[in-house]
């Protein structure tokens, strides 16, 4: 089973670290998120992946190519002009770089990649800029289970702020940053039958908005209910957030050993 993700946008909300690199190649714990959602993937077998390219794509490129570099020990000969990798580190991926244009919404980037999961009986697709410990096993058991053309992870969000508790004018206690106003949201992480790719239009279709609204119109939409862990990273202080919980030891994403 193959895994998509976005990878092409320009994360303006956190451009203290994207005018040098593309979102997803932001580093938390000195690995790019985008490793991080790829290591989630493979804790459930998911090993070949579909990353949607855009801006400043070649830094992704460049990253996979030297991945030895990243991960390994090395040491250079100079004399010599030779180098050997110490203890290298695979991981059993299989990773598909595509350029899907700088200007391209999140439809349209999904849409250029139809020939890579054209022939697949369902795939996964998600955000390259978030984290979750979405039981991705269990998501795909529920979608075999309704039959339906996709699956969109429902979430509830964190609260930004904590809560008083008051009772008239007199604060009983506080709440320290509770959930949301109880909605669900979207959270990524779909579960799709490349049939949904019909639904988009070209490089300008939005995913949120036309695609989705017309599979929930033809009864198509399914939600996989999630109440575990799940963050964003759109912000500076969302980064920070999530360096603090890798730093902690206890990164609620972290599912692989």
């Amino acid at each position: 089973m193959k895994a998509v993700i976005l990878a092409g946008g320009l994360g303006t909300r956190i451009s203290e670290e994207t005018h040098l690199k593309p979102k997803p190649m932001i580093e938390i714990g000195g690995k790019p998120i985008l490793w991080h959602i790829m290591k989630s993937y493979s804790a459930h077998g998911v090993n070949d992946f579909v990353i949607c390219c855009g801006y400043k794509g070649y830094v992704i490129k460049e990253y996979f190519a030297n991945y030895f570099l990243h991960m390994s020990d090395v040491t250079f000969d100079m004399e010599n002009n030779q180098m050997e990798v110490h203890q290298q580190k695979a991981e059993p991926w299989r990773v598909t770089l595509v350029d899907t244009g700088e200007e391209t919404l999140t439809g349209g980037r999904l849409k250029r990649v139809e020939n890579y999961v054209k022939d697949e009986e369902f795939f996964c697709f998600t955000y390259g800029d978030g984290v979750a410990d979405v039981d991705i096993s269990a998501q795909v058991n529920f979608h075999k289970s309704h039959g339906k053309l996709a699956t969109v992870t429902a979430v509830q969000p964190p609260g930004r702020y904590g809560a008083l508790n008051m009772d008239g004018e007199s604060v009983k206690g506080f709440t320290e940053k509770p959930r949301g106003d109880g909605g669900w949201i979207n959270g990524g992480f779909f579960v799709l039958s490349p049939e949904c790719l019909k639904y988009i239009d070209g490089d300008q279709s939005s995913w949120e908005v036309t695609p989705l609204n017309k599979l929930a119109t033809d009864k198509q939409l399914m939600a996989f209910e999630h109440s575990g862990f799940w963050q964003p990273m759109d912000t500076l202080r969302e980064k920070n957030l999530l360096e603090e919980l890798w730093d902690s030891g206890k990164a609620p994403w972290k599912v692989w050993k």
